[in-house]
């Protein structure tokens, strides 16, 4: 009995390797557009968001934090004093940064810019928060809120290169780096806030969904995890300002707290960069 007879022929083409190689392949095409699905939704949720929301404008009010004593002739004193921190944990990712990617293991070209833009944002924003907290007022408030904010974004590309796509992870970084400067345009020439806003929150939603719904490149990736925990930790504290200077009996206020969060963001990534490799399976 000759069960190859009974066998209907093969059609296809590239021999017997074609079938798994066209599961594959329609697998990619799904994931592609499960990805682009994700991409779009997200700009179209931050679109109708901007749209939705009245205009918001500056108020003398952004410029009062809770806790605005005086030491040692130090204006505000402890806002400015936990702005450094940011520079004690840059500083050393900026200058292996500048070494090379080989420092880090960074395999992606695209990836080392990314961290980069990360570091030097952590390093001018320990100057720049420090000089507006000397003396707060609207002109000094983009020396404040321009370094943080290209650093969370360039935070967020570098998971969108090494998760998703070199290429669409470049595409965000420069997207967000632009926007980020309309974002400064309308809010000094239009005293329209929105899109500050909203880029500021964008990365609070997006980085913790990809960690969960993109399989990680490289090992020890449960430091992203704990990184954006303080990341998330730091905009709470941030926005319960007073609240949380109440709680603590007047010691230190909830601003203080978010720099000094965000000096850990930095600390916990460079420890991770630090021990990571390419992982050889990903489902390990």
């Amino acid at each position: 009995m000759h069960l190859a007879a009974d066998l209907p022929p093969h059609r296809g083409r590239g021999g017997p390797g074609a079938g798994p190689i066209a599961l594959a392949s329609a697998l990619l095409r799904r994931e592609n557009h499960r990805r682009r699905a994700l991409a779009g939704g997200a700009v179209l949720a931050s679109a109708l968001l901007l749209v939705a929301t009245p205009r918001l404008r500056h108020s003398p009010a952004l410029h009062l934090f809770a806790d605005m004593r005086n030491l040692l002739g130090v204006p505000n004193t402890l806002n400015v004093l936990t702005a450094y921190p940011l520079l004690l944990a840059g500083v050393p990712g900026l200058i292996l940064c500048l070494c090379g990617s080989g420092c880090f293991g960074v395999s992606l070209r695209w990836e080392a810019l990314g961290w980069f833009l990360f570091y030097a944002g952590n390093v001018a924003a320990a100057f720049g928060s420090a000089y507006y907290h000397l003396k707060p007022d609207d002109d000094r408030l983009i020396w404040d809120r321009l370094p943080m904010m290209i650093s969370s974004s360039s935070l967020l590309s570098i998971l969108v290169i090494e998760r998703v796509d070199e290429r669409v992870g470049l595409s965000c970084l420069i997207s967000l780096l632009s926007l980020i400067l309309v974002s400064s345009a309308c809010e000094r020439v239009l005293d329209d806030m929105r899109l500050w806003v909203i880029l500021n929150f964008v990365p609070c939603i997006a980085i913790p969904a990809m960690l969960f719904l993109f399989p990680p490149k490289y090992t020890h990736s449960r430091f992203w995890f704990l990184a954006i925990g303080f990341y998330l930790l730091a905009r709470f504290e941030g926005l319960a300002d007073r609240k949380v200077y109440s709680v603590n009996r007047y010691f230190i206020s909830g601003h203080s707290l978010e720099h000094l969060c965000f000096a850990m963001v930095t600390l916990i990534l460079t420890v991770m960069l630090s021990f990571r490799n390419i992982k050889i399976a990903r489902d390990s």
